[in-house]
């Protein structure tokens, strides 16, 4: 006896039976975010155009960029100043400066108005480097004795001028670092005279008498008007430049 099972039948959508062609479609896997050129709407997507972009921001700044052609261009490297000059380092006006120091007698001081710190920086640098050829490692002995000499000599002067004083500590040590040029003309010359000659001690009093006669006459030209204590501040300078020619002596 055979048992009869209850099949419920099957129920296709209202379209009817899918054809085989639309079973065998939907089957073939597709890309993620590919638009289909059947249907009439289509993902939006974000493409990146080398040529594009490049001609967009040239157009948006005026010009290419760097050829500074447009009016609103962005600069281009011939426009820039020199490296040296953004640094606030002008060769030309240190050398002005130096060559001043050569004629001790008859010194611009309107030359040495636009006070500056890296002339006495070559300076001391050089003054090192000739100490260091005689056997004497000198750096921060000379560097803290400049420091030293030029607070000294500001409060000096400054005391001396009162309420009148005009010279801040910026001018003082550029005027005392330019100074220095005949004390590393000393310590050159120096490489070449023997030890424990007495030579060496009258030509160091030689160019201290020049480094002392230049600073004084910078410092009373710069202060406007301060003859009366030229001899006091040329006495401060004196021991300036005296210590740094012991240093070169010994």
């Amino acid at each position: 006896m055979k048992k009869e099972f209850a099949i419920p039948p099957v129920q296709f959508p209202s379209g009817g039976n899918p054809p085989a062609g639309n079973l065998q479609q939907r089957r073939v896997p597709t890309a993620p975010f590919q638009s289909s050129r059947s249907s009439g709407s289509s993902i939006p997507f974000l493409s990146f155009d080398i040529g594009a972009a490049t001609a967009s921001s040239s157009s948006a700044y005026g010009g290419p960029i760097g050829g500074g052609g447009g009016p609103s261009g962005s600069a281009s490297f011939e426009d820039e100043e020199p490296l040296l000059d953004e640094l606030g380092i002008h060769p030309d006006q240190i050398w002005k400066k130096t060559r001043a120091i050569l004629n001790p007698i008859r010194i611009d001081p309107t030359i040495h108005r636009d006070s500056d710190l890296s002339g006495p920086i070559i300076l001391y640098l050089c003054l090192c480097l000739f100490q260091l050829l005689s056997g004497k490692i000198q750096f921060g002995v000379i560097l803290g004795w400049i420091v030293v000499s030029s607070m000294f000599l500001y409060v000096v002067f400054n005391m001396l001028a009162g309420r009148n004083g005009r010279l801040n500590l910026h001018t003082c040590t550029s005027v005392v670092g330019y100074c220095l040029f005949p004390v590393v003309i000393l310590s050159a010359v120096s490489l070449f005279l023997p030890q424990g000659n007495y030579g060496r001690f009258a030509v160091a009093e030689v160019f201290v008498l020049w480094a002392t006669r230049a600073c004084t006459s910078l410092m009373v030209a710069l202060a406007d008007g301060e003859e009366e204590h030229r001899g006091l501040v040329a006495y401060a300078c004196f021991l300036i430049y005296t210590l740094f020619s012991l240093l070169v002596v010994f």
